[in-house]
């Protein structure tokens, strides 16, 4: 799984870190180097920490997966409006796919064992953090209380709600530090049917290939 696959390799990239004696070199090269695993070819720009963060600008090429035609489209779109928050994305979509997104991230909680679904205050800081709105969240609340149909889910859902949906997923998938099976097929799914022009045959993938789609 995902975990198993990155975490310790991390954990010896951090050791390296916390003993290098040229530790802003080698985070710069080591922040890179974890971009790399999702397929992104990018170069820190600044780096200092303040806080106790870390706070880093960076300059993102063209990831080697992508079309040069879809790159230029996100180019030109970024010079014809201003970026906006996933939050105000999801208000752009219609009620029908936000409501089946809605039970689709609650069907993630559902299978999650770091949540506690059981504590409001703890389950809305979870969320709020995802940059999800109050009707989202309530949306969600509401879903948690029955039982989710991934499978039909995933197949009404259109494939730009899902490629929107994909990063608030995955933190949600790895709120408790590991992928579940129930969690990593979702998710799988989800990064087929976001590259798919056509998702009305599509069907969920075993468990097992969510590393290819991620590391490569």
């Amino acid at each position: 799984m995902l975990s198993q696959i990155v975490a310790p390799l991390v954990d010896t990239q951090i050791r390296r870190l916390a003993n290098s004696q040229a530790t802003y070199s080698t985070l710069i090269e080591t922040v890179a180097k974890w971009l790399s695993y999702l397929g992104v070819k990018a170069q820190v720009t600044h780096l200092t920490h303040q806080s106790g963060q870390i706070h880093i600008s960076l300059t993102v090429n063209k990831p080697h997966t992508c079309s040069s035609y879809h790159w230029q489209q996100i180019l030109d779109n970024l010079d014809r409006q201003q970026v906006t928050s996933c939050l105000n994305c999801y208000d752009q979509i219609s009620s029908g796919q936000r409501s089946k997104l809605q039970r689709l991230f609650a069907y993630l909680i559902q299978n999650s064992e770091l949540i506690n679904k059981h504590n409001s205050n703890a389950l809305s800081n979870f969320l709020y953090e995802l940059n999800l709105d109050e009707l989202m969240i309530l949306g969600i609340r509401c879903a948690l209380k029955v039982p989710q149909p991934i499978e039909r889910l995933l197949r009404e859902l259109d494939p730009d709600v899902v490629a929107l949906a994909i990063p608030q997923a995955m933190k949600i998938a790895l709120s408790d530090e590991k992928l579940n099976q129930e969690a990593e097929t979702t998710i799988n799914a989800m990064l087929k049917i976001a590259k798919s022009s056509n998702n009305s045959t599509f069907a969920l993938n075993k468990p097992g290939n969510i590393s290819s789609h991620i590391l490569h």
